[in-house]
C-alpha cells in the first residue's frame, strides 16, 4: 500500500492486485463512515466509528412524506389504535376529532384517513379549549399536548412497524420541520414527544445477550 499525505486527506493507494482486493474488502460498507485518528507510537491508527450520521448524530425530520419506514411514525400514517375504548384510524384522526362538540362527530372522524381528517378538522377550527374524558383543556397548552402524547404512545404500543421504525431511529435526535408550523401542537413539541416515547420503549428493550 501507498500513504499519501496531504493537508486535510489522508490517501491509501493500492500497489499490487493483492493490495486492491485487501482494501476493496476493507472499503465494503464503509462509504459514508467516520473515521477517529489515534496514534500508535511513531504512527497512527484510524478506527471506524459507524456512519456519519449516526455518530453526529444528525437530526432526522419526520414528516407524511419521510420514507417508508420512517413515514410510519407520521400522524397521517394509517396505525389504527384504540384508545379510552375508541379505535382511530390515525393519530391525526384523534387529533383532529378533539375540535368537534359531539360524539357521533368524533366517531365518525376516528374512522377518517389522516388526510381526510385534518380537512374535516380545518372546517370548524379550535375553540379556546377542548373537551376530552369530560375535563376541559386550554387549547394549545401542556395538557392538550398531553392528549397528543397519550396517543401517540398508544400507536406505538399497539403497531409493531412504527414502534420498531422509532426505535430504530435512536440515538439521533428527531425533528418535525414542515412548511406550516402548528399553532397548537409546533414542530418541537412533536418532535419531543417522539424521543420521549423513543427513551421509555428503549427502557424496557432487553440488551441482547453477550456471545461467548
Amino acid at each position: 500500500m501507498r500513504v499519501i499525505l496531504k493537508e486535510k486527506h489522508l490517501i491509501v493507494a493500492p500497489e499490487s492486485a493483492d493490495d486492491e482486493l485487501e482494501l476493496a474488502v476493507w472499503k465494503d460498507g464503509r462509504e459514508g463512515h467516520v473515521l477517529h485518528l489515534g496514534l500508535a507510537g511513531t504512527g497512527l491508527a484510524l478506527l471506524d466509528l459507524g456512519r456519519r450520521e449516526v455518530v453526529c448524530r444528525e437530526p432526522i425530520n419526520v414528516t407524511s412524506r419521510s420514507p417508508a419506514p420512517l413515514d410510519l411514525l407520521s400522524n397521517f400514517a394509517a396505525t389504527p389504535f384504540e384508545l379510552d375504548g375508541v379505535t382511530y384510524a390515525s393519530v391525526e384522526s384523534f387529533w383532529q376529532g378533539l375540535k368537534f362538540a359531539t360524539r357521533r362527530e368524533r366517531m365518525a372522524v376516528a374512522e377518517m384517513a389522516g388526510p381526510r381528517a385534518r380537512k374535516e378538522g380545518e372546517k370548524v377550527g379550535y375553540g379556546a379549549t377542548v373537551t376530552y374524558a369530560g375535563e376541559e383543556i386550554p387549547v394549545g397548552t401542556w395538557g392538550h399536548w398531553q392528549l397528543m402524547e397519550r396517543a401517540t404512545a398508544a400507536k406505538m404500543a399497539q403497531n409493531e412497524p412504527a414502534r420498531e421504525a422509532l426505535l430504530a431511529t435512536a440515538p439521533r435526535p428527531l425533528t418535525h420541520r414542515v412548511r406550516r408550523d402548528s399553532k397548537t401542537i409546533p414542530g418541537v413539541v412533536m418532535a419531543d414527544i417522539w424521543m420521549r416515547l423513543r427513551a421509555r420503549l428503549l427502557a424496557t428493550v432487553e440488551p441482547e445477550p453477550d456471545e461467548e
